[in-house]
């Protein structure tokens, strides 16, 4: 076993996150937390996980839900094709009638990348195959001085290959998580821990100066700003939502009335929303009108009381903050 490497597995017996998904060898649970963590930090992630667990404790009770179901439980955290590519998968694993237990087919599995496929595969099956994510990155760029942009296709490829050599025989679980743990606590992006590492006496970026400029990353996508007129309809303790559709942002979730030119009362201007490459600005408005008005195709009205059993994206639920209860909402003790 290499030097590095076995500073990797010596560091991680000491300081490894102690992670409710480590104490078990399950597929379905190490493979939910894979799937939540891919764009979530893990204090935030961890309270989904243990949600998903006692709603859905095993694969076939999340193939067995709605995506309504699944996407109510997911929200809060974002990037909801993750929730929709989660669900689908768990129907594949049914009908394959087991969690499939070669790279290849967890790798065909909805939603999962290589990361994930390796991750789950070291982790479950004693696979050995090397993660690479932005912890991997950092740590491997810094250390062996690689300038390669990471996010690239060359990058990738240096990159895995790297990893993949380092990966010690009969060791590539501990030694993955090792990684992941010791970039995310010890080789941080901005103010690593460089006195205390065990690879200080290695690494290139630390002998040469460059642990700030390590990884090179390829020039970040231009962000888009959006702009949205949100309509709270009020009528008759009713609202209007609609669920939007394929090929754009929050598919699957539902909405408030959308409108060019507003009705109503403005409640909030220029509310601003940081998605990853778009920022939405959005004017939302409340509208009682003293008759029912005839909704826009893809509406529908629902009582005020029952949107909660909706789900609906962060933004939505922000703004209903700035609607006052209803009688029927203040009858059961909502106000």
């Amino acid at each position: 076993m290499n030097a590095f490497s076995h500073a990797i597995l010596n560091w991680y017996a000491e300081n490894g996150r102690d992670l409710p998904w480590r104490h078990t060898r399950d597929p379905y649970a190490v493979w939910l937390s894979e799937i939540i963590l891919q764009q979530t930090r893990i204090a935030q992630g961890t309270a989904y996980w243990e949600r998903f667990m006692q709603r859905f404790p095993t694969v076939q009770d999340l193939a067995d839900a709605t995506e309504d179901d699944v996407l109510r439980l997911w929200e809060g955290l974002g990037y909801y094709s993750r929730a929709r590519n989660l669900h689908a998968a768990a129907r594949q694993i049914v009908a394959l009638g087991a969690f499939p237990d070669t790279l290849g087919g967890i790798r065909a599995l909805k939603g999962v990348g290589d990361y994930t496929a390796a991750a789950i595969g070291s982790i479950c099956f004693d696979i050995p195959a090397a993660v690479v994510d932005g912890n991997v990155y950092r740590v491997l760029a810094r250390h062996f001085g690689i300038a390669t942009p990471v996010g690239t296709t060359e990058g990738k490829k240096e990159f895995t290959a790297l990893a993949g050599q380092l990966l010690p025989p009969g060791e590539a679980a501990a030694f993955n998580q090792g990684m992941m743990d010791f970039g995310a606590l010890q080789c941080t992006p901005r103010n690593p821990d460089c006195l205390t590492c065990p690879l200080q006496a290695t690494c290139n970026a630390l002998r040469t100066g460059r642990v700030e400029l390590l990884p090179v990353k390829k020039p970040a996508i231009p962000v888009q700003e959006r702009h949205f007129n949100y309509i709270y309809v009020r009528w008759n303790g009713q609202t209007a939502i609609r669920k939007r559709g394929a090929g754009d942002i929050w598919q699957g979730l539902f909405e408030p009335l959308v409108m060019s030119d507003p009705m109503g009362h403005l409640l909030k201007a220029g509310v601003k929303h940081q998605l990853t490459h778009r920022t939405l600005i959005v004017d939302f408005y409340l509208w009682e009108p003293s008759a029912q008005p005839e909704l826009p195709e893809g509406y529908i009205w629902i009582k005020e009381t029952e949107l909660d059993r909706y789900a609906k994206p962060t933004l939505f639920t922000i703004l209903l903050k700035e609607v006052s209860p209803s009688p029927e909402e203040r009858d059961l003790g909502r106000g």
